[in-house]
């Protein structure tokens, strides 16, 4: 069956009842040209069809405890997303009522908004904006948490080593350790780092004809929080490891551009990760 909302409980389910199954991706599965009927009857022909040609890319299939892990890095995600926009909110309001920032607001320390909550300010403007910040604080509190949970969460004996082989490359940290373990379960499935990046986001649309070859935009894969943190990860590797900066100024000069090539600073970074992990060794330098 396609992969979708009712996520992988009826395909561990199937396993246990010794039946065939396989999660395939919709994103990946052919498509028609023109625009034809569709049905849930035609859709499972043509999956059969495919199935019988060999022509479907399956999604792996993680365990209970996996997906569970997964779950909560991914809850993290989405309330730091909801923070943000609190963020955004509250200085919206700030500039649409002509209220000046509270030193520190860039950086929102306690200091900061305990001046939000001292502005002087009529009833109706009063009210809304102590809405706005109970809801940032309550965002913030609800982070501590679950980055306690995280904490305890992989420390357990399965996470342990993996992490701390993560966390030994320069420019890796907790967080984004976190994450590349959760999305990248059992990395001894992939067969090569192309399959690993293209599973990350990390791989460019390739547009070739004849002799001319142009890379084009990242394909629309793979978790953006992720994402980003391999990138911000692969900064911070640069700034600590000078073999590193050395190819990232290799890089730059060849593209011109500085995201393009820290861009691919993160998929190196992210390879490395996997080989890591794949070796069960430790980051050397060397290497």
């Amino acid at each position: 069956y396609e992969a979708g909302p009712t996520g992988f409980s009826l395909a561990r389910t199937l396993k246990l009842a010794s039946l065939p199954v396989a999660v395939i991706a919709p994103s990946k599965t052919l498509r028609p040209a023109a625009v034809d009927s569709k049905s849930d009857r035609l859709d499972c022909r043509k999956l059969a069809e495919f199935a019988a040609k060999d022509l479907l890319t399956e999604v792996a299939i993680p365990t209970e405890q996996e997906e569970a892990d997964r779950q909560v890095v991914r809850l993290r995600n989405q309330l730091r997303d909801k923070l943000v926009r609190i963020k955004q909110q509250i200085k919206s309001f700030l500039l649409q009522h002509n209220i000046p920032y509270p030193i520190g607001l860039d950086r929102w320390t306690l200091k900061s908004v305990a001046k939000l909550k001292r502005l002087r300010l009529c009833p109706q403007k009063r009210f809304a904006l102590n809405m706005l910040i109970d809801q940032l604080e309550y965002f913030q509190k609800q982070i501590k948490d679950v980055d306690a949970q995280l904490r305890k969460i992989f420390k357990e004996k399965h996470h342990d080593r993996q992490m701390k082989i993560l966390e030994s490359h320069p420019g890796i940290g907790p967080i984004t350790a976190r994450q590349y373990r959760s999305e990248v379960f059992s990395p001894e499935r992939f067969e090569k780092s192309t399959q690993l990046t293209r599973y990350l986001g990390l791989c460019p649309r390739v547009s070739q004809s004849g002799q001319k070859r142009v890379e084009g935009r990242l394909m629309k894969a793979g978790q953006i929080a992720l994402r980003a943190n391999l990138v911000e990860s692969a900064w911070a590797w640069i700034r600590v490891d000078s073999d590193a900066k050395e190819t990232f100024r290799r890089l730059l000069s060849n593209t011109g551009e500085p995201n393009k090539a820290i861009t691919a600073m993160a998929r190196r970074l992210a390879v490395h990760l996997w080989k890591m992990l794949c070796d069960d060794k430790m980051y050397q330098k060397a290497a």
